[in-house]
């Protein structure tokens, strides 16, 4: 069975929809019917539940080159993100959050949600489909605490200019958060070449599993200093220990968990992880820029307002068309059976190594049947 059969979606629809749910494959169903039967058969089989947790922080350490008690498992970005937020202390010189205007909604929500702790947030506003470096330069002070971005934005595809603005918020002593949901299976990511203080993502977009699962890793040096206040059992130094007279916090990264983990979940993400590992993220990378590469060229020799950039360096796995009507195209694209999403007014194409190029032709077939609503 080749990697594309694997996903039973592809017999009935062209899907390529994979930056907002990776389709489901065959090992995924199968991952979830092992945590039944072994729920069924072994009861609370809870040390074999904490192995699979463990078995998931490993691959994921691996998959982004960090080490594995660098790596905290969650069960949301948000939860991540609030996580670490509550380890930070705002009362200082050092108080500025600078945001980018590519952020996804919980990024700026959750650094708002610390005005009250005495945080400033800084937004750092887009110039038509880009940033330009020097407005990072322009927000990023002497007072700057944190600094706060996508790898890629899901509203267009952008790829931010990571190593760069890194670069700036180091030199003026600032920490970097970057949020790689959109990259994450998509091309190798190596935390030590970025050399990012914090990097958070999940599971349910290009690693093929499901919602509730994240991971955030923590810059192995900073783990001392920092002391989250959301906290629950599996934060603790050892977790079978049940003393409710203490708070004692593990001093890896998983002193950022919380309650009991995701277990279903767990079960899912060694699955979509294999399946990514086995072909390998340099391969992915360069299969999904073939793939988006074919949609841009048909998209311009088309004519259409193509709004993601054409430089492949410059974009992610996801191509965002400009369109006057794109809720009806999104609607009208589904009833032909091709599943693809919106943002903003842009429509949103996001292949995965199980696309070819059969549909990406169906794909601009179905675009030029409907074109009068992409021009």
């Amino acid at each position: 069975m080749s990697l594309r059969e694997r996903f039973p979606i592809f017999q009935k629809k062209t899907y390529l929809n994979s930056c907002s749910q990776g389709a489901l494959s065959i090992d995924g169903q199968l991952a979830y019917a092992q945590y039944l039967r072994d729920w069924e058969e072994q009861g609370s089989p809870w040390e074999l539940w904490v192995e699979k947790l463990e078995a998931t922080r490993h691959a994921f350490a691996g998959l982004i080159n960090a080490e594995t008690d660098a790596v905290a498992v969650t069960g949301s970005v948000s939860h991540s993100v609030s996580a670490l937020a509550s380890a930070l202390d705002f009362s200082g010189q050092r108080n500025k959050i600078v945001v980018s205007d590519f952020e996804f909604p919980t990024m700026g929500q959750i650094w708002h949600a610390q005005t009250p702790r005495g945080a400033k947030i800084v937004q750092v506003p887009a110039a038509g489909n880009s940033i330009p470096l020097a407005r990072f330069a322009d927000a990023i002070d002497d007072e700057t605490l944190l600094v706060s971005i996508t790898h890629v934005c899901y509203r267009n595809g952008v790829m931010l200019d990571v190593p760069a603005i890194v670069e700036l918020a180091h030199r003026k002593g600032a920490l970097v958060l970057l949020d790689a949901y959109q990259t994450l299976g998509t091309m190798p990511i190596d935390i030590k070449a970025l050399n990012v203080d914090f990097l958070v993502g999940g599971t349910l977009k290009y690693l093929l599993a499901s919602s509730g699962q994240a991971y955030l890793y923590v810059r192995k040096e900073l783990l001392p200093t920092l002391q989250p206040t959301a906290a629950g059992w599996f934060s603790q130094a050892n977790i079978f220990a049940m003393d409710h007279t203490a708070h004692t916090p593990s001093p890896t990264a998983r002193k950022f968990e919380a309650g009991s983990p995701p277990v279903p979940n767990l079960y899912a993400t060694l699955a979509g992880l294999k399946l990514v590992q086995s072909l390998g993220l340099a391969r992915i990378q360069q299969e999904v820029r073939e793939l988006t590469g074919a949609i841009k060229e048909g998209a311009m020799r088309r004519g259409w307002n193509l709004v993601s950039p054409v430089d492949p360096q410059k974009h992610g796995a996801l191509i965002t068309l400009r369109s006057h009507k794109v809720d009806l195209l999104v609607r009208w694209l589904a009833e032909e059976g091709i599943i693809v999403s919106s943002r903003d007014n842009n429509l949103r194409i996001s292949p995965h190594f199980y696309n070819n190029q059969q549909d990406i032709d169906r794909l601009i077939d179905g675009l030029t049947k409907h074109r009068a609503l992409l021009v």
